[in-house]
């Protein structure tokens, strides 16, 4: 018998039929929870389970509003993949024009993800 819950639950899974599918953010942006729903219903229906969403992100401004609107934008996806039972959001960075202003916001997303139960993936600018 384990003596942590992870280990515990971690042994009581086993694989399914399901296909993994990753699901490109332009599909579920501004989606409400219904359409959401329906989304999973119909991947459900397909034998396919939303694993992962992608998106691209630019910071090609050099402007804290700007930087503060694309963070919210990742946040609202953040929640839609949590709501969809993703649990991996992927970020491609095709524009950065002020890092020292993209750093801080992407790690805020992130930090929001790992509450949310999904793991941020930024592509294309270190966070550290």
């Amino acid at each position: 018998m384990s003596t942590t819950p992870a280990t515990g639950t971690i042994e009581g899974c086993r694989p399914t039929d399901q296909t993994p599918v990753a699901v490109d953010a332009d599909t579920i942006a501004d989606a409400a929870h219904d359409d959401l729903r329906r989304l999973a219903d119909d991947l459900a229906s397909e034998g396919c389970v939303p694993a992962e969403v992608t998106t691209e992100a630019c910071f090609g401004e050099d402007c804290s509003l700007a930087t503060q609107r694309e963070a919210d934008r990742l946040r609202d996806l953040v929640d839609a993949a949590a709501f969809l039972g993703a649990n991996h959001l992927t970020v491609d960075v095709c524009d950065v024009t002020a890092p020292e202003k993209a750093r801080p916001a992407l790690s805020a997303v992130e930090e929001r993800a790992r509450r949310d139960g999904v793991t941020l993936d930024v592509r294309g600018l270190d966070l550290d």
